[in-house]
């Protein structure tokens, strides 16, 4: 019996710390208090994986115009997303500004990890595809952090897709925990290295298949790394770390005056970023791709 005991103590002291741990890393869930004014939007629900819809604003262009699927960062919004809105739109490109799921208006889920953030938006990828003002060919992914790493992953996985604008992604997912556990005053033997594996053991992938770090060495298309010199959150030396991995000199890196969630000040960057846009997935005359 005091065996029984200690085990069904250990059990209870197991079940404690990992839900604890799940509890301390959901996501905070902020809904949408704006709307895109001024430009032709509609929200749309857009299926996703485990049966789950994503609330969405949809932004089309011209007919045949390029689109982009754009994912927010942890605990973000389609809202935290607008500031590239007007301007992208204005240059010609639809846009599927999503929701995560357990973000925003869309459902929620057991969990919401980077690789579900992923599946987000391969999922408003193929929507996108079947809408009658989008050229399925011509289709490219915006992310910011958490975002920019689905949106990399995404790309290493699709290698169809014409772009990728990431905002500042974090070069590794093991590298930004330990970050946020000294933050929390965490030591990392024993307790840290415990919840680095438990939350793999949860999202059913090893950091090192889905790093930012590793995916950029899959993609061959044109990525643009925006990152603000002053972000405290991922240093810059991330992106620098990410860029030094490329595998095709179509991978530019942008670093800019800035923070982490300003995206590196992103209004006064437009035109850098305009002018990559019109390198990598250029708009024609009449919407379509050049």
């Amino acid at each position: 019996m005091p065996g029984w005991s200690i085990l069904l103590g250990l059990g209870l002291a197991v079940g404690g710390l990992n839900f604890a741990i799940r509890r301390a890393l959901a996501a905070e869930r902020v809904v949408e208090s704006d709307e895109p004014d001024g430009l032709p939007w509609r929200a749309v629900w857009v299926p996703t994986a485990n049966g789950k819809q994503l609330f969405a604003w949809f932004i089309p262009a011209a007919p045949g115009a390029p689109a982009l699927a754009v994912m927010h960062g942890w605990g973000g919004n389609a809202e935290m997303m607008l500031p590239l809105a007007g301007p992208l739109h204005a240059a010609g490109y639809t846009l599927l500004l999503l929701d995560a799921r357990c973000h925003g208006r869309s459902d929620g889920d057991s969990f919401a990890s980077l690789p579900r953030f992923a599946e987000d938006l391969e999922a408003g990828l193929a929507w996108l595809r079947q809408q009658a003002e989008v050229d399925p060919a011509a289709l490219g992914v915006v992310g910011h952090s958490v975002g920019a790493g689905a949106a990399l992953l995404v790309a290493a996985r699709q290698p169809e897709l014409k772009v990728v604008l990431s905002l500042a992604a974090f070069a590794h997912p093991a590298a930004m925990m330990r970050r946020w556990l000294a933050a929390k005053g965490v030591p990392y033997w024993p307790f840290g290295a415990y919840v680095l594996a438990y939350v793999q053991h949860v999202i059913g992938h090893r950091f090192e298949a889905i790093a930012p770090l590793n995916s950029i060495a899959a993609i061959d298309c044109p990525v643009l790394l925006v990152h603000g010199l002053n972000d405290p959150v991922v240093p810059v030396d991330e992106a620098r770390a990410i860029h030094a991995r490329r595998r095709s000199e179509r991978v530019e890196l942008l670093l800019v005056a800035g923070s982490h969630d300003d995206y590196g000040d992103i209004g006064l960057q437009f035109g850098a970023i305009l002018a990559f846009m019109a390198r990598a997935c250029p708009v024609g005359p009449t919407g379509g791709e050049i």
